[in-house]
């Protein structure tokens, strides 16, 4: 019963969450379309700071008609998907986010570079099985490893989710791109107007 309580009171902070980013966009979108100078700025984002990045992929991946611009219904189904999605939805979200190129592989610079702008942001991952923190290129090397079955040093969006599904340690370090919804939350703490 406990756990039924718990699960109903998260539910409905998620969906305050939401109802307060649409009372946002309403207000600071009005014409229904977010740019992502507008994006970084609903999210308190330095354009210049280490979340700046990362931002402009998770822009990329919430644009889902790659008009760069995101109107109301993109913007309410990626947040819904950020916050209430399954897992195999926030993989497939995260390999857009991953695939920087959009031509359906992620290969070993696209994922280095999403780990380095992740570790700008949180200074530094720290595994969860006592060894020392890998680089950026330690961290994509490896996951190509384990990921990439044909060895063509590109990863599809297959290989993606089942290495991810297969492998903790994978889903680990995928996973700090699969929580926009904590990067979400800790970017409206720090956001003085929202």
């Amino acid at each position: 019963m406990g756990q039924t309580h718990q699960t109903e009171n998260c539910e409905e902070i998620d969906v305050k969450v939401i109802q307060d980013m649409y009372k946002k966009f309403v207000m600071e979108c009005p014409s229904g379309l977010l740019f992502l100078h507008e994006f970084k700025r609903f999210f308190g984002v330095d354009p210049t700071g280490e979340a700046s990045d990362y931002a402009e992929n998770m822009f990329r991946a919430f644009d889902r008609n790659g008009d760069n611009t995101i109107d109301f219904l993109e913007f309410v189904a990626a947040t819904n998907l950020v916050f209430r999605g399954d897992l195999e939805h926030k993989l497939r979200w995260s390999f857009k986010v991953y695939d920087k190129d959009s031509n359906g592989f992620v290969d070993r610079e696209e994922l280095r570079s999403i780990i380095n702008s992740l570790y700008r942001i949180k200074q530094g991952i720290k595994t969860d099985m006592g060894e020392p923190q890998l680089t950026a290129d330690e961290v994509a090397d490896r996951i190509l490893r384990a990921v990439d079955s044909d060895g063509d040093g590109h990863i599809n969006l297959e290989e993606f989710i089942r290495g991810a599904q297969e492998d903790p340690w994978v889903l680990n370090m995928l996973q700090l791109d699969m929580n926009p919804a904590g990067w979400m939350l800790e970017q409206r703490r720090r956001s003085t107007h929202f």
